[in-house]
């Protein structure tokens, strides 16, 4: 099983360019089970999840293959397997994302329920009780949610208990070939939920409100096919900038979209760092003390849950106390514990870590227990004196195209190395 190993500490500087953003482009591929012709996604990163989702899509009858700067997609009949079998929904939970699709088209799912996650529970009843206020029947069995709408589904007004990601994505995707008109409302709005509103017009869905948290959806009988593109990976752009803050560097990002960086950017300006943006770049450079400053994640257009991790990495270097309060999910803190055997002061209190500093960080072995998680001892490798070998990097690879080489090429001595098998 790989590891990184980092020799620290080490300082950030130059410019890297952001990647397509792994969590718009998993929704946008489960669309192409909606679309009757080809469908092209551009800027589609290159990580494991996008590998596995391309699986189940072969699995479901959407063949797929590389084409200029991104994947072509060959939608074949509406009659193919309708089955997201264990084996591949374990590995990756945003395969729950063809319940809507599979519904929508060929009036029948059958896909495996995700189960437990590292970082907490996130169930799917928000999912399956949208899906069945559009007409869809539902039932829960042998670890399976099985879905038919045989007679197609109907437009309907919905309300989600709480904003949730994948439930919105997952009822939009079944709403656009319902029959007649769809109203969701408290639906999530981070930008990726934008990004595939754009993708699902670009195949003729017709969709009124997107950035805001009410949705009207105006069914259409079929969907055709288009070339859409991925939207950049705001969580992969700021765990550089964050690493740029961390390390007293100077790091450019490039290719990003800077009104989806305003939470994080705005916290860094509050710790310090100073933070210059461009129409498409955004600038980070610190090179003096930098300020502890609480935190609370929250759904978008608050502080994403997704850079807490790396945050928490940051105030390790901040002069002061911090209180970074964690609100989305109930098991986001595991990798404090890896971070004090850095050398890190963090004490957890429910919902809460109180972060210590500045304190010097030393090299240990780590190991990671989710992606973002992975991302926050990375750089934590980079603020260490001494070597870090940070294992179960395989979490990395599910969401970071090429973590390594662009770290490498803003100064850092990163390498991936073969480790003993996990047990």
């Amino acid at each position: 099983m790989d590891r990184f190993r980092i020799h620290g500490p080490c300082r950030l500087s130059g410019s890297v360019e952001a990647s397509g953003a792994k969590n718009a482009a998993l929704p946008a591929l489960a669309a192409t089970l909606l679309a009757r012709e080809p469908v092209i996604l551009r800027r589609v990163p290159r990580v494991r999840d996008i590998a596995t989702m391309r699986e189940l899509l072969s699995r479901l009858g959407v063949e797929s293959e590389e084409a200029e700067n991104g994947l072509r997609f060959h939608p074949g009949g509406g009659d193919g397997s309708s089955e997201a079998l264990y084996d591949l929904v374990k590995t990756m939970r945003a395969s729950v994302l063809t319940l809507g699709p599979l519904t929508a088209r060929r009036g029948r799912a059958r896909v495996s329920l995700p189960g437990g996650c590292a970082i907490g529970v996130r169930p799917i009843d928000q999912h399956l009780a949208g899906l069945a206020a559009l007409g869809a029947e539902v039932r829960l069995e042998h670890g399976y949610v099985e879905t038919r709408a045989e007679g197609g589904l109907r437009g309907a007004r919905f309300r989600f208990e709480m904003p949730t990601v994948t439930g919105t994505e997952n009822v939009l995707m079944a709403a656009v070939l319902a029959e007649g008109d769809t109203v969701l409302e408290n639906c999530a709005r981070e930008p990726e939920i934008g990004n595939l509103i754009e993708v699902l017009e670009t195949l003729g869905a017709k969709i009124d409100g997107r950035g805001t948290d009410t949705l009207r959806i105006q069914g259409v009988d079929a969907l055709g096919g288009g070339d859409a593109t991925i939207i950049p990976d705001r969580i992969e752009g700021g765990t550089y900038l964050l690493g740029a803050a961390l390390t007293r560097g100077d790091v450019t990002l490039e290719r990003c979209r800077p009104r989806d960086l305003e939470p994080l950017l705005e916290q860094l300006d509050s710790t310090g760092a100073r933070v210059e943006t461009g129409p498409d770049r955004v600038r980070v450079q610190t090179d003096g003390e930098l300020r502890a400053r609480d935190l609370q994640t929250a759904p978008h257009p608050g502080f994403p849950t997704d850079l807490q991790a790396q945050y928490t990495t940051l105030m390790t270097q901040a002069r002061g106390r911090s209180r970074i309060r964690e609100t989305v999910f109930e098991n986001r803190f595991q990798h404090t514990a890896e971070l004090m055997r850095m050398g890190a002061e963090i004490e957890v209190r429910g919902d809460t870590a109180e972060v210590d500093g500045p304190t010097p960080l030393t090299g240990a072995r780590v190991m990671a227990t989710d992606l973002r998680a992975s991302a926050c001892l990375v750089l934590a490798g980079l603020a260490a004196e001494g070597e870090t070998l940070v294992q179960r990097i395989y979490h990395l690879d599910r969401g970071y195209e090429g973590f390594e080489e662009k770290l490498t090429a803003l100064g850092c001595r990163v390498e991936r190395t073969p480790g003993p098998p996990t047990p």
